[in-house]
């Protein structure tokens, strides 16, 4: 995995602090030229990875990735999935069976509708689970994706319910089909660790909240700090700088001075800012920069 990876939350609107700034970045990116002006000045500073949702807009962003091949021939999208809005948007415009179908994957309807209503009748939740991923995929076809991401907001639901074969069915699917590796975002990364232990899924892929405040970290700051020092995993720190509160230079080098992070997932809306962070990252994580 690359060191620095490029978010999408402030393209739709999503700030942990400023309801203000949130509203003021979704209105800024309705365009979506300008949506790939700030990734090409990521790009343009040597982000190449895309870590983002698979929300309906982001289909436009892969299509001017596909269209451009020459200019993003080494660029690599992280899906993270799913994106629960689109599908109740899409089921308020099209309708149930228009929304299934607008979301199928291109081995066809027929094929795709069979394998979910044969699931549905002998209540085969692995044939469902794998549905929905490849639906969620579509847009991706023909570019890049190493690596494929279930959304906190599942992730963390699974953990709650105990239904943590969920996780392998999810795990499995992706490496099989897609040959990419399973990542899994959450907001409690101790907890989501032991399971995947459990369930014999080595050196796994988490994207959590690590940071110097503790910000949001469920679970507690200590038990975090003890699964970076001893625990087996590939750590990606998001929320590094607390959602502002945190100074920049202080929070990224309290981020790359802890052990057995792997990448580091930040947005941003201006080139200054892009820069400004992928220099910190320079200076401080030295022999694993961009």
């Amino acid at each position: 995995m690359d060191k620095l990876l490029f978010g999408d939350n402030q393209f739709f609107g999503v700030n942990h602090m400023s309801e203000e700034k949130a509203r003021n970045q979704a209105m800024r990116f309705q365009d979506i030229n300008t949506v790939i002006e700030v990734l090409d000045n990521a790009y343009d500073e040597g982000i190449k990875t895309f870590m983002c949702t698979t929300h309906e807009r982001i289909a436009l962003v892969c299509d001017h990735m596909r269209a451009n091949p020459e200019r993003y021939a080494d660029y690599k999208f992280y899906p993270c999935m799913p994106y629960a809005h689109k599908y109740a948007n899409a089921m308020t415009d099209y309708g149930l069976l228009g929304a299934i179908k607008n979301f199928l994957p291109d081995e066809g309807f027929i094929d795709s509708a069979l394998r979910g209503g044969m699931s549905l009748a002998k209540k085969d939740i692995e044939g469902i689970t794998t549905l929905l991923i490849d639906a969620e995929m579509k847009m991706f076809s023909g570019l890049q994706t190493p690596v494929i991401f279930l959304q906190n907001v599942v992730v963390d639901f699974l953990l709650g319910l105990g239904f943590n074969e969920a996780f392998r069915i999810f795990a499995n699917h992706v490496k099989t089909r897609y040959g990419a590796e399973p990542g899994f975002i959450t907001m409690n990364m101790p907890k989501l660790l032991a399971v995947l232990e459990e369930l014999g899924i080595e050196n796994p892929i988490v994207c959590s909240n690590i940071n110097k405040a503790g910000f949001r970290m469920s679970g507690g700051f200590e038990a975090y700090e003890d699964s970076l020092k001893n625990k087996k995993f590939r750590a990606i720190a998001m929320s590094v700088f607390a959602s502002g509160a945190i100074p920049p230079e202080e929070a990224i080098e309290w981020v790359c001075d802890q052990p057995n992070i792997e990448s580091i997932v930040f947005g941003a809306s201006s080139r200054g800012n892009i820069k400004s962070t992928r220099e910190l990252v320079d200076r401080y994580w030295p022999a694993q920069s961009v």
